[in-house]
């Protein structure tokens, strides 16, 4: 949400990409276009669920890229949407002094796209991502599609060259 503040103001408009998680731990990023991609700038606890660089052709495209990365212990994307923060009419989700809890209900609301995933696939990545887990003490990086990421913060680099093959 801060970077939809922030990036308004600098001509871009209040987008964020809103996932549904069947452990329902829902995530959102703010997404924008360059030169008709989708792109997004997104921090997280995980290294998978940060940034992606303006190369997705639609904004299903750019949510599928997150789909894989999004599998850990308990969590999966069973859904998206993008949506605009200006659709709130006259609430200030941008400087609230209270809480936001009126942009947190917009997102749960608004209707998102059902993402359909191969469960034996799913299995596998969870299988994997507790194989490495166990193994490193560390969440993987080393997925398909990581050249599409924006650059991750130092400390999950240590995990960079460890393979996150079953």
């Amino acid at each position: 949400m801060f970077a939809a503040v922030v990036l308004e103001q600098h001509g871009y408009p209040p987008l964020v990409l809103s996932f549904e998680s069947i452990d329902g731990l829902d995530h959102v990023l703010f997404v924008y276009r360059r030169n008709g991609r989708w792109g997004s700038v997104a921090r997280s606890r995980d290294p998978g669920l940060h940034g992606r660089k303006p190369v997705f052709a639609t904004p299903r495209a750019l949510a599928l890229s997150y789909v894989d990365t999004y599998v850990d212990f308990t969590g999966g994307v069973t859904g998206y949407a993008v949506a605009d923060m200006r659709e709130m009419g006259d609430y200030d989700w941008r400087f609230s002094r209270r809480y936001v809890w009126p942009a947190e209900q917009f997102l749960l609301d608004y209707p998102h796209k059902s993402i359909k995933t191969n469960a034996a696939h799913i299995a596998g990545l969870r299988r994997r991502y507790r194989a490495f887990r166990k193994a490193h003490r560390m969440k993987p990086v080393d997925y398909k599609g990581r050249d599409t990421w924006t650059p991750i913060p130092e400390g999950f680099k240590k995990a960079e060259g460890l393979r996150f093959a079953g």
